[in-house]
């Protein structure tokens, strides 16, 4: 059973101010909290008795670190739940801290840069398109969504296993970078991508939903590309999401 309160506390988790008082995040269903249960250190578990049963053993060790456990029936996971159908389980995770330098692994790889992304599921959608094309840093600036959010976190379908999303100031972060570092940007006046010889490092910037990318990181930017519509001159949308549009970048950057 879970108390009044444990449903006050995980409730109030929606919320940033609370996810970062207590520096945590919350995370559900039976794939996403198995896919996380290895990666990040869990401190509370809400689950049906079908769910502790198959991770007894684990359990019967976590608790011994402290971890709490409640065993909840379908009616009390909904009433804890962000989602409209709550699948067996509900996890609150400790957030990770990350150390990086920008520099170094810029150079080394291909990094993402967002700049005010500030819809949750476009975040985590964008965080499960890193995981799958190899990208393990994403740059973010403080006028993104939170990558806690619960929505967003959801939405990750488990990829911020392998993806380290990190909160900067980009255009102090983009002036710290080598002068070599070749910095993507995607811009209706860009050079079309499918004719660029493009890095297998460097720093891909997406921007914000309705304003694209800021006048003050596009003064970083030494590659202006162009996700051309086909074909050529036809009468189109105006733009593309932003995390479809990442997802096709992402594609042509790997292809070669």
């Amino acid at each position: 059973m879970i108390s009044k309160n444990k449903i006050k506390y995980i409730r109030s988790l929606e919320m940033k101010k609370h996810r970062k008082a207590n520096g945590v995040f919350v995370a559900e269903g039976r794939k996403l909290v198995g896919d996380l249960l290895p990666a990040f250190d869990c401190r509370y578990i809400g689950a049906t008795a079908d769910w502790l049963q198959l991770h007894a053993e684990w359990i019967d060790l976590q608790r011994q670190e402290g971890l709490e456990v409640d065993e909840v029936t379908d009616e009390e996971l909904r009433k804890v739940s962000f989602q409209e159908t709550p699948q067996q389980v509900l996890a609150v995770f400790r957030q990770p801290t990350y150390q990086v330098d920008a520099n170094e692994v810029t150079k080394k790889s291909l990094c993402l840069m967002l700049d005010d992304v500030q819809n949750p599921g476009n975040l985590g959608t964008i965080v499960r398109l890193a995981d799958w094309f190899g990208i393990e840093h994403i740059f973010c600036s403080s006028g993104c969504a939170d990558i806690y959010n619960p929505k967003t976190v959801q939405a990750t379908m488990g990829g911020l296993v392998r993806v380290k999303v990190h909160y900067v100031d980009l255009a102090e972060t983009l002036a710290s970078l080598d002068a070599d570092t070749p910095v993507y940007g995607t811009f209706l006046d860009g050079e079309n991508m499918y004719g660029k010889k493009l890095s297998k490092s460097g720093v891909i910037v997406m921007g914000n939903e309705g304003n694209g990318i800021s006048k003050a990181v596009e003064e970083y930017v030494t590659e202006r590309l162009y996700i051309p519509n086909y074909p050529a001159g036809r009468k189109t949308s105006e733009s593309l999401n932003v995390a479809i549009a990442t997802a096709i970048v992402c594609a042509e950057f790997r292809r070669g």
